[in-house]
This record gives structure tokens, C-alpha cells and sequence, in this order.
């Protein structure tokens, strides 16, 4: 099971343009100047006053003056739940939200489709689209299943010809796909690609040399599908003028690739402040781009090794020097294939770090304990959990200010050994109490140190705990770990994303009900005893939008327990439970605008099965799709 370490942050949001009214006035006489009043005393046909609108010089009758009112106000209108809200009270209100609405995020790709998507919103200047279901980060979701940019990018091309910003999320596009950005937005600014695949280097020599005004291009944790033969010079093909880069994120790209234009490109960038490099460039090459761009506050180091061979290898004092003069950094990731003789070359930047990515390094406890004593302002750490709870406790007495913390398994079997346990979480929550979110892959588990971990960190918001190995128990007592989770949700108020694994029952399930009010994602392994458990979920987690479940002992009655909450989810995950096609199709039959899709674990299997392996449920304003692969039966 791989584990995803992607990390992408938000670019500055995109200033909202002048509004296009959803109606105008009524032609007027001729004679009459641009700034009169329309004829007839000042009135409409209904006798109703007019009032003059003061964003485009010209007069508008009575029932435009709301929608005027209204999109100056909308405006200022950021959050997607509030915009939502406003589009809902009348027809005014739908109308004028459209026209003001500039990001459109899409958390399925099927939920809506393109053409009525563009239809309503005409003003968009960023997309934010999402494909597959998460699960696909750990390999459940079929090769081939779908989630494919190019419907979108068909619609969107004709539709917002002003676009500068296109997120995608578990994707799949094509170099042709990539080719259609630059030819239809010539004003693109920024492209951020995280989990997709189906491209190569030709797709990024594309935007590279096409996007004339691109800021940010960000490349994480994607699947290149490149052929060694084939592979292009895409550093290169970037303008030979200065650029207006500020964000250049390829750690993914596992191919080599131009040092010397890179070199070039980060000289002539004076913008840039976020740069993440592949594993191809070594230290001696990283100091050269440091010198390069000294403003950096973002930076993926690549290998971190020296150069094999080269004669010429930096010490860590000329490593350390280079490190000094960026006095901008604040985020530090990279360490690919590190070499751990240079690691104190870092200790000059340490205490202004606010973000350290150690998630690819296999550092030990002795290791880290001298960096990390440095780390006083750090804010969040991502680590392997080859440092140990020793390594955790150096965390929690440096740390006070952490805010979030994922330890990854360097081994993700269910047989592996792990070296961190409840030890390790108990001394963070002891340590870095103002922490609000936490991703902790282990072993070794009790309930004590997760109680003490809701008392400690009141302010958690996520708390993801992924006890690795089938049916868990407190390693101490034996017992269920219900109560540990069931004091998560009773003390941590502000918690929306929730993660439970380990040998839990029904009342584990009864407690997330009865006290998780606000969990919008719940994510579900190994976990629960009886189809009650789904049903406390389903009646009681009121804003649930995300449910995922994995090997677990969930059939039929646990899914129908929740046909009257399935619309107001976003969507539904089971993975290797005990669902039925009978069950399933029930489902179906009672909810016909839910798209319920079930697939096989062995695509190529023939005939017709009784049980389901996996389910897949989300709530479609298009209806089913039409480019579902043949494992996929769609009821």
C-alpha cells in the first residue's frame, strides 16, 4: 500500500474583474445621451422608478436594481459554502451569484457535467476539479476507471477564454489535453496537477513554452507515463525573457532533465519563491540554485547527495554557507536520497523553518535529534517513522508551536514491525498542544495515550490514526480501542476529518454518532462489528459529506440504512465488505438520481457475481456516465 505525501499549497487567490450585469436596460431612443434617463417621466412600463447604476454610467429599471446591489455585495462573498447558501434564497440571488462567482470547484468530476457547469457560471477565472475517489492513493480504485480532463477542457476552452487557474486532483489528462491550455486561455497563469497521470515531459515542454503569463506550475506526486526514448527537453522550452514564475514544483518527474536551463530559468525568474526539484539534482547543483535565488522561501533540496565520483564534492561548511544566505526560507522538503553526513549543513536555517518535510528520508532518532533542536518556530513536520519514539519526544520538547504532524510508514505491510507507538503520540500531546491536525501510521496502540491525545489537543481538527495490521486492540490491556476514539470526538469540538482503525466495535461507531456533529470525512479500516455501526454514523454525523470504508464486516442492511442521508453526501466508498449486487441494486432501484457504480477487484474475471468488491455512490447532476470501463457496472 503506497502512502501518499503530497503538499500543495493554495496560490494567492485571483482578484475578481469587472462583473458582467445578468440583464441590461431596454434599448433607448436615439436622442437620448448615455447618462439620461430613459423617457416616459422616469419610469418603466409598471410605473416603477429608475435608478442609475453606478457601474456602468447608465440607468437600470426597478428589478435590475437588486441584481446590481446584490453582485456588488456577492463580491466580497470568498467561501464556496456561503456562496452556495446565497444562490439558494431566489432566482435574484441565483443569478447574481453566478455572475460574480470567479473559482468553480468541483469535488467530483462526475457530479456535474461540463456543459451545465459552464452554462451557469460565466465569469469563472480559476477551476478547481476533482476525479478519483481518495482510495486510489492506496491502489483500490482499478487501473483504467476513469476521471479523464478532456470533456472538461472541451467545454471549458470555449466557455472562459479569461481562465488563469486549473487545479486538478486525481486526474487523468493527456499531453493532448495539456496542449489545448496555452491554445485556448492565452491569459493561464497557473497549473497544479496532484495525483493525476497520463501525461509525460512533451505535455510540460507544452505549457512551458505556450503559457507566456505562467506563475506557478506544480507537479505533485504524479504518474508520468514516459517512455525513456521519448523524454523532452521541457526545462528549456520556458521563455528566454525573464518570467513571471514564482512557483516550479517537479519533485514527481523521475526523469533527468536540463541542469544548465533550470540554472537559467531560476536566474531569470526574480518572482520565484517556491522551487521543489527531482532526485537527479545533487547538492553541489542545488547550491548553484540557491545562489541563483537567494528570495526562496520554499525549497525541495532533491538528493541531497553529492555527486559520485565528481572530484569536486561541497563540504557541509560550503553546504551551511549556502543555506545562510537564503534568509527568506521557510519550507524545507526534498531529502530524496539523502546523504546524513549533511544534514547539519541545514542548521543555519532551522529556527525561521516553519514547515519540514522529512517524508521521504529514513532518518533515526540520532539522526533527527540534532536538527530538530533547532526547529523552534516549526509549525508542521512530516517524518518517517523510522525516527522512533525517541525521535517524537525530541519533537514534542522542541515543537511547541506544531500545528501538524504526519508520521509515514517506511514499511506500509500489515506484518511490519514500525517503530512508533502510543509512546510517541502520548509525548506529542504533551508536548505540542496547540496541535490541530495529525496523521500517525503505527503498530502499536493504546487507549490511554489517544485519550490523553483529546485532552492535551483540544483544537484538533483532523485526527487521522492508521494502526497498521487487521483488528488492533490496546496492546496493553487487550481491550477495543472504542474508548480512545470515542474521547476524540467527546473532547476535540472542532474535529471535521476522522480516521479509525485497530479492533473497534459498535460502540466506537456510537460514540462518532452521538458526539462527531461537525465530521464532514470519516475513514473507516478494519473496523466495527455489525451493520449498526454504519447506522450510528449515518443518524448521528449530520454534515457527513465523505464516508470511506475498507474490510470491514458492512453488508446490505449498513448500506440501506443510509438512504436517507446519500444526497447530502458528496459520496460513498466500500471496499472488500460484505455487500451483495442484490443490495446494491435495491439501492439503485430506491434512489434513481444516485449513481451507484460497482467494480471488481479482478477486472478480467467473466459471469456474473453475487458479492461486491467494491461500491462506489456519489450524487450526480448529469446522471451516469458514459465512459465507465467494462469492470465498472453502473445499476
Amino acid at each position: 500500500m503506497s502512502t501518499p505525501r503530497s503538499s500543495s499549497s493554495s496560490p494567492d487567490p485571483i482578484p475578481n474583474p469587472s462583473v458582467t450585469l445578468a440583464g441590461s436596460p431596454g434599448m433607448r431612443d436615439a436622442e437620448e445621451g448615455p447618462d439620461s434617463p430613459p423617457s416616459r417621466m422616469s419610469e418603466d412600463g409598471n410605473g416603477g422608478a429608475w435608478t442609475p447604476d453606478l457601474r456602468c454610467g447608465r440607468w437600470a429599471p426597478p428589478d435590475q436594481v437588486l441584481e446590481i446591489v446584490l453582485e456588488s455585495v456577492l463580491e466580497f462573498l470568498t467561501a464556496a459554502r456561503d456562496r452556495n447558501a446565497a444562490s439558494l434564497v431566489c432566482r435574484s440571488w441565483y443569478r447574481a451569484e453566478a455572475q460574480t462567482r470567479r473559482e468553480l470547484f468541483i469535488g467530483n468530476c462526475y457530479a456535474v457535467s461540463p456543459r451545465r457547469a459552464v452554462e451557469r457560471f460565466g465569469g469563472v477565472r480559476a477551476v478547481v476539479l476533482k476525479g478519483k475517489p481518495r482510495f486510489a492513493d492506496f491502489s483500490l480504485v482499478p487501473q483504467g476507471w476513469g476521471a479523464y480532463f478532456s470533456t472538461w477542457v472541451a467545454a471549458l476552452g470555449p466557455a472562459y477564454p479569461c481562465l488563469e487557474r486549473i487545479f486538478l486532483k486525481r486526474m487523468t489528462v493527456s499531453d493532448d489535453e495539456l496542449a489545448l491550455i496555452p491554445k485556448s486561455f492565452p491569459l493561464f497563469k497557473e497549473l497544479s496537477l496532484v495525483c493525476c497521470d497520463g501525461f509525460s515531459t512533451r505535455g510540460l515542454a507544452t505549457i512551458a513554452e505556450g503559457c507566456r503569463h505562467l506563475r506557478v506550475l506544480d507537479l505533485t506526486e504524479d504518474y508520468f507515463h514516459e517512455d525513456e526514448n521519448q523524454v523532452v527537453d521541457w526545462i528549456s522550452k520556458f521563455p528566454e525573457c525573464n518570467t513571471m514564475l514564482e512557483s516550479l514544483v517537479f519533485d514527481c518527474v523521475g526523469v533527468p532533465f536540463n541542469f544548465e536551463a533550470l540554472e537559467a530559468l531560476v536566474a531569470r525568474s526574480p518572482a520565484l519563491r517556491q522551487l521543489r526539484v527531482n532526485d537527479h539534482v545533487s547538492i553541489e547543483q542545488l547550491r548553484r540554485l540557491m545562489a541563483r535565488a537567494p528570495h526562496i522561501t520554499h525549497l525541495g533540496t532533491g538528493s541531497f547527495h553529492s555527486e559520485p565520483g565528481s572530484g569536486g564534492a561541497s563540504s557541509v561548511s560550503e553546504l551551511a554557507t549556502s543555506f545562510a544566505a537564503t534568509r527568506s526560507l521557510v519550507c524545507l522538503s526534498g531529502f530524496l536520497d539523502f546523504n546524513a553526513e549533511y544534514l547539519p549543513a541545514i542548521y543555519p536555517v532551522c529556527v525561521n523553518l516553519t514547515s519540514l518535510n522529512f517524508s521521504f528520508a529514513s532518518l533515526t532518532a540520532e539522526e533527527l535529534i540534532p536538527v530538530i533542536c533547532h526547529c523552534i518556530s516549526l509549525r508542521i513536520f512530516w517524518v518517517l517513522d523510522t525516527v522512533g519514539d525517541e525521535g517524537l519526544q525530541a519533537v514534542a520538547e522542541t515543537c511547541s508551536d506544531l500545528r501538524e504532524l504526519r508520521v509515514f510508514p517506511l514499511d506500509a505491510t500489515e506484518d511490519s514491525e514500525g517503530s512508533v507507538s502510543d509512546i510517541g503520540l502520548q509525548a506529542i500531546s504533551e508536548g505540542c498542544r496547540k496541535l490541530e491536525s495529525i496523521l500517525y501510521f503505527c503498530q502499536r496502540m493504546t487507549n490511554a495515550a489517544v485519550i490523553a491525545m483529546s485532552e492535551n489537543c483540544p483544537d484538533l481538527v483532523v485526527f487521522r490514526l492508521c494502526i497498521m495490521g487487521r483488528h488492533r486492540p490496546d496492546r496493553i490491556t487487550g481491550e477495543p480501542m472504542d474508548e480512545g476514539f470515542g474521547a476524540i470526538v467527546m473532547n476535540c469540538k472542532k474535529l471535521t476529518r476522522l480516521s479509525v482503525s485497530g479492533l473497534l466495535t459498535d460502540k466506537a461507531f456510537a460514540y462518532i454518532g452521538k458526539y462527531g456533529k461537525l465530521i464532514k470525512t470519516l475513514s473507516v479500516a478494519f473496523a466495527g462489528n455489525s451493520d449498526m455501526s454504519l447506522q450510528h454514523v449515518f443518524e448521528g454525523c449530520i454534515r457527513l459529506q465523505k464516508l470511506e470504508v475498507r474490510d470491514s464486516p458492512f453488508g446490505d442492511k449498513g448500506l440501506l440504512s443510509g438512504m436517507n442521508y446519500f444526497y447530502n453526501m458528496r459520496f460513498f466508498w466500500m471496499n472488500s465488505c460484505r455487500l451483495t449486487v442484490k443490495g446494491c441494486r435495491d439501492l439503485a432501484q430506491q434512489m434513481p438520481n444516485l449513481v451507484v457504480e460497482v467494480m471488481k477487484d479482478h477486472p478480467d474475471e467473466e459471469g456474473e457475481i453475487d458479492t461486491v468488491d467494491k461500491l462506489y455512490l456519489y450524487r450526480s447532476l448529469a446522471g451516469p456516465r458514459n465512459d465507465a470501463p467494462s469492470f465498472v457496472n453502473i445499476l
